[in-house]
């Protein structure tokens, strides 16, 4: 039987091998879905993958045999999909494996108005249903089957994202735009087409065995590319979006990547001069200057675990007006809670554009720390190396830890995170200080307990 357990992933899909997760899998997905949504109809998109349109046809027929109606968006970015599910108020699916390597796809789903399911409201169900119907044979149709029908929303899509940013000040800007042969090279040319801006594209076009370099734009080889492009172009900024594009990353005119805690303090200061007082949740790998910047604005920060749906249910639970991970995910009250890349990178455009200054100036002010940024380490016992690290750190005077996600140790000028992934015998170390020696001093430390 197929790893069901790695096939299905709400909002953090990780992908499976296409041998696990093939059409017969996709139809009774599809199936399971609308049974535990209770859907009279359903959205669903797919990304530029070479299996993704025949697993989303396999899903909606799943679906429709059920009797629910199937609206086909087709190519699509992931958070085009959350828009659709929004705008429709209608269950979604999106047919991607994101940021991975071609061989691998996968399944991201929500509830009517891009509420996301996860493992204690809706996913293990679906799961049951799908292991269950692999051994007892599917289900039988439904006496009236539902409907298939078409419908594009890139053009709808593209004009609400810019009805939530004021682009009406933007100065003619530069930018280089890396797609990584991934959705952002069909969503880009429609979302800035009426925008002041230069548009350099960086392989735009869409390939799903990314020919160029992996869509992944949290690793810095990743980037190279259009570090490179933004020097040689002598432009203002860089974008790269990863495969499904619903993260940014940007780079400034010096060819410096920015961190995402920096543009989470950014677009958090532009949300809460839009909605004074506001709720800003930041996960607790952002950088301390988060925090900072969202009091100095007169908004509150919540902090809470990595992951989306841990971010989700908090910007729900508090009314939040946005949230940002240092994976370089935000997220939007006004975009439903979901996440989305393109938004971020409006916001950076308007904020850019809107002043003199060139962007490393601008971001300077929200980037006062010096980072490690994610280092992992293999291991052969995590639990072992994480007990280690802690008991190396917890007797120290001023130190205080907690467990909220893994362990975090703060002490006055520093603090680390160290989380255990739960898909590799790995350990991810995050580390920040006041100044880059203290950093690099801890770091070592640490890393020296993880990898004994």
């Amino acid at each position: 039987m197929a790893d069901l357990s790695q096939i299905v992933k709400a909002y953090d899909v990780r992908g499976v091998n296409p041998d696990q997760l093939d059409d017969r899998l996709a139809e009774l997905f599809g199936a399971a879905f609308v049974e535990v949504t209770g859907a009279e109809g359903i959205v669903i998109g797919h990304d530029m993958r070479p299996s993704s349109p025949g697993l989303a046809s396999s899903f909606a027929r799943g679906a429709v045999a059920r009797g629910a109606d199937a609206t086909i968006i087709g190519l699509c970015s992931t958070d085009q999909l959350y828009y659709a599910s929004g705008d429709l108020d209608l269950p979604g699916a999106m047919f991607t494996a994101s940021h991975n390597p071609a061989r691998y796809n996968g399944i991201k789903m929500c509830r009517a108005g891009a509420a996301p399911i996860g493992q204690d409201t809706g996913l293990a169900e679906i799961r049951a249903l799908v292991e269950g119907w692999l051994t007892q044979g599917p289900p039988l149709s439904v006496t009236k089957p539902g409907s298939t029908g078409q419908r594009d929303t890139l053009s709808d899509y593209a004009a609400y994202l810019l009805s939530l940013v004021d682009v009406s000040a933007i100065r003619p800007l530069k930018v280089v735009v890396d797609a990584g042969n991934g959705m952002g090279g069909h969503t880009v040319p429609t979302v800035f087409a009426d925008l002041p801006l230069d548009v350099v594209p960086m392989y735009f076009e869409l390939d799903g065995t990314f020919p160029n370099h992996e869509a992944n734009p949290l690793d810095p080889k990743n980037i190279v590319d259009l570090q490179a492009r933004v020097l040689a172009e002598g432009a203002d900024l860089g974008l790269a979006f990863d495969g499904d594009a619903d993260r940014c990353f940007v780079v400034d005119e010096r060819g410096a990547g920015v961190s995402p805690s920096a543009i989470t303090a950014l677009v958090a200061a532009r949300e809460l001069a839009r909605h004074p007082g506001g709720t800003v949740i930041h996960n607790l790998i952002t950088s301390w200057s988060v925090p900072e910047v969202v009091r100095e604005h007169g908004g509150t920060p919540v902090r809470t675990r990595v992951g989306h749906s841990f971010i989700k249910q908090e910007m729900a639970d508090h009314g939040a007006i946005f949230g940002g991970e240092h994976s370089a995910h935000y997220y939007f009250r006004d975009f439903w809670n979901a996440d989305t890349g393109m938004l971020a990178a409006l916001h950076v455009l308007a904020a850019l554009g809107g002043q003199d200054a060139p962007l490393s100036e601008l971001v300077s002010s929200y980037d006062r720390y010096a980072a490690s940024g994610e280092i992992n380490s293999t291991v052969d016992d995590q639990t072992a190396r994480a007990a280690a690290v802690r008991e190396a750190f917890e007797t120290r005077e001023g130190v205080t830890l907690d467990e909220l996600d893994g362990l975090t140790v703060t002490a006055p000028d520093w603090w680390f995170n160290l989380r255990p992934s739960n898909t590799e015998p790995l350990l991810r170390l995050n580390v920040e200080a006041r100044d880059e020696k203290t950093m690099t001093r801890i770091r070592d430390e640490a890393l020296a307990l993880i990898r004994a």
